[in-house]
């Protein structure tokens, strides 16, 4: 597919989830998980694959524009879970077959770190980074403690 044809498919299908399922939530007091969303594809799209960040940023400001709240929609909180990406290949090797873009060759996963890490300074109250190269008990410790000292776990 297209590049910029992906990239106008995922965000339509993101401004549906916002629509339809994040901004309803909190009138009915729930909290929504999402495994990706405008970060990861900065990261993996715009840093990893070198798509335009330009027009990344443009399609974010008109998707998560919502006007019940008067700004561009953000995660409360992303967790980045760091991981070096020597690292990440040894984990994935036998592990089982690589998808799209875990068949990538390590300067890509570079590439993403990179990106993951100018979004997180560009906005560094709504990141926790979660060095992921340790003992996955110390990973789990350190992903808790991030979401304590954040309030959003007790």
């Amino acid at each position: 597919m297209d590049p910029l044809t992906e990239a106008l498919v995922m965000f339509a299908a993101r401004r549906d989830h916002l629509l339809q399922v994040i901004e309803p939530a909190p009138a009915r007091g729930d909290v929504v998980l999402c495994d990706r969303f405008t970060d990861a594809t900065f990261a993996y799209r715009g840093a990893g694959r070198g798509f335009d960040l330009d027009v990344l940023a443009t399609l974010e400001r008109w998707v998560q524009s919502v006007p019940a709240i008067d700004r561009v929609r953000q995660p409360d909180l992303t967790v980045w879970f760091d991981l070096p990406p020597a690292v990440a290949a040894a984990r994935l090797a036998g592990a089982r077959v690589p998808d799209k873009f875990e068949a990538q060759p390590q300067q890509f996963f570079a590439r993403v770190a990179a990106g993951y890490a100018a979004r997180r300074d560009a906005d560094p109250a709504r990141f926790l980074r979660v060095a992921s190269d340790q003992p996955r008990e110390q990973v789990w410790a350190d992903l808790l403690a991030g979401l304590r000292e954040r309030g959003v776990l007790r």
